[in-house]
């Protein structure tokens, strides 16, 4: 998810009355909730599609989520005492105890892989033991109405701190429709995949991927199988109120010839292309994977990323050869 609704869920947990364990829990909470993204600095060494293979990997797996908690802590605890000795210690800050600075970290954290588990995208939750990618489709990356329920609990429930009255109550009414938005979008996801398995019927599901604003909506991707092919994919729509709109099934991608420059013809498969690094990265990450044969190169792409704004930023050109489309020389 977007580091908005990470630091919202880290408010939000706070205000629930997890703020009052110790001085400092909010910040821990909060920026506990967004430590895992310490794995954006991959860009600064990474290239290409390599930062794919790396994102939301190492830092997201156990140990990470054990060991980012504990620096966390320690930092807090740190500037604390910095503040003590400076004498600008803020007086009305309660006392900082580092095991429950720990355990408001260590939370926060936590609730990081839940949240980025619930879209498309994937994430690596038991590396480095496993590499095996999970994933949720249950909300899209930005989920507008979430952050409504979120920022109205926290506000709310910060109002009412300052008026002096019961300020937790709010707080955990937003946590309890938070659950159960999230709970409503997975029904709505499994009902969708169930439909988009009906309307294809080839006995396979389809994803059901979440899209932007609308909630009750999904896109669904299926996946062409194969024994060795260039894939390609078809995408439907579904919604709540119509179903599964089978007249709006669409292929991606395209079936093709691949030919070296002197013209003889591969076999049409990816894996001959894996010693390459970026194909490697590309193939890792993606789900879906799609080729294109847009002006005589061969482009991967992945199918839940066909926007034309954002499929740039997961795509990559196979090297060294070219394209010809059915019936080409």
């Amino acid at each position: 998810m977007d580091n908005l609704t990470h630091s919202l869920v880290g408010a939000v947990l706070g205000q629930a009355g997890l703020k009052r364990t110790t001085g400092l829990a909010m910040p821990a909470l909060i920026i506990g909730a967004n430590l895992p993204d310490v794995d954006v600095g991959c860009f600064f060494w990474l290239e290409g599609t390599e930062h794919l293979a790396f994102r939301r990997g190492i830092t997201h797996g156990p140990p990470a989520l054990v060991l980012l908690p504990l620096v966390l802590a320690g930092l807090l605890w740190g500037f604390d005492r910095w503040q003590e000795r400076r004498g600008t210690r803020p007086e009305a800050r309660a006392p900082v105890r580092f095991g429950w600075l720990y355990a408001m970290a260590f939370i926060g954290c936590l609730s990081h892989p839940a949240l980025d588990w619930l879209n498309v995208y994937g994430i690596r939750l038991l590396e480095p033991f496993s590499s095996q990618w999970f994933y949720g489709d249950t909300l899209f990356i930005i989920d507008v109405w979430l952050w409504a329920i979120l920022i109205g609990s926290v506000w709310w429930s910060r109002r009412r701190e300052k008026a002096g009255a019961e300020w937790m109550r709010p707080a955990r009414v937003g946590l309890a429709a938070m659950l159960a938005y999230i709970g409503l979008n997975w029904g709505i996801t499994q009902q969708a995949s169930a439909a988009g398995e009906s309307a294809l019927e080839v006995g396979i599901r389809p994803i059901a991927a979440p899209v932007p604003l609308a909630f009750w909506q999904r896109e669904l991707i299926f996946q062409a199988k194969g024994p060795t092919p260039i894939p390609d994919a078809m995408l439907g729509k579904w919604s709540l109120w119509r179903g599964a709109d089978q007249a709006s099934w669409r292929g991606i991608g395209g079936q093709f010839a691949l030919v070296k420059d002197e013209g003889e013809r591969l076999p049409q498969s990816l894996e001959q292309f894996r010693s390459d690094r970026q194909v490697a990265a590309f193939l890792f990450w993606s789900r879906t994977p799609v080729a294109a044969c847009e002006d005589g190169s061969v482009i991967l792409y992945d199918a839940r990323f066909t926007d034309p704004r954002a499929r740039g930023r997961f795509a990559v050109a196979l090297p060294d050869v070219r394209c010809l489309e059915p019936g080409g020389a």
